[in-house]
């Protein structure tokens, strides 16, 4: 992803800051970017399933360079980050069948983006796997936002659930070879964006597994993941201008 990797950008962890909120009687911890002047247009960003990772940190800071205010969502909650891929799969499972709950933590975290500085009628979501569905559950819930990136994110949804209308604006960043992603499912996806008259596209990037955008992955496509950046950022102007 173009200027994502924080060595190469001269980018630094310690300019993102510790955001303590709550859920009830569930401590969250989010990152925000340092707020150089408010009243600018927000991002918020949803990690992928192991919590707030590299990725989404160094996605804020590439942001903020860009002019916006970025706030990395905690959607786990202080205790709860898995430490291995079969305790990360368990609790973003939880949140997928419970996608009340986890549209839930998504707002709760666009108000602190709004309480950060963010214009509230300026703002949009992206989400990297776990975090891509998420983006999708915020336009299924008619969160106040002006667009949505699902970036590498798990696109199915239970087929019980109806397909709704869809008011804001969606981007769907696929890899070509996410085994995640049956063509049934983007089929699926495909039908619930047209019954919900979105104004949506889907970009596929070829010859790339499922966490193609991140540099630490075995799957990362440089030349893919910086082609999904210039999109992101595309999109973002056009929903946020």
């Amino acid at each position: 992803m173009t200027c994502l990797v924080v060595a190469s950008c001269g980018l630094s962890a310690q300019a993102l800051k510790t955001v303590s909120y709550s859920d009830g009687t569930q401590k969250l911890n989010g990152l925000v970017t340092a707020v150089k002047g408010r009243n600018k247009p927000g991002i918020l960003i949803l990690p992928a399933w192991k919590g707030i990772d590299q990725e989404a940190k160094d996605a804020a800071l590439a942001l903020e360079k860009e002019g916006y205010i970025a706030f990395i969502a905690d959607i786990y909650g202080e205790g709860n980050i898995p430490e291995d891929n079969a305790a990360a799969g368990k609790i973003a499972g939880k949140y997928k069948s419970d996608y009340k709950a986890y549209q839930h933590r998504i707002h709760l975290a666009l108000e602190e983006l709004k309480k950060a500085g963010a214009q509230a009628d300026k703002i949009a979501v992206i989400g990297y796997c776990f975090g891509g569905t998420g983006a999708l559950e915020a336009a299924r819930a008619q969160l106040p936002v002006k667009g949505v990136i699902s970036i590498h994110g798990g696109l199915a949804k239970d087929p019980a659930r109806p397909n709704t209308a869809l008011t804001t604006k969606i981007l769907v960043e696929n890899p070509a070879e996410d085994k995640g992603v049956t063509p049934e499912i983007l089929e699926a996806l495909t039908k619930e964006l047209n019954d919900g008259k979105a104004d949506w596209q889907l970009i596929t990037y070829a010859n790339s597994g499922h966490t193609f955008t991140d540099p630490a992955s075995p799957d990362y496509n440089k030349v893919m993941a910086d082609r999904a950046w210039k999109h992101t950022l595309l999109f973002l102007a056009e929903v946020l201008k």
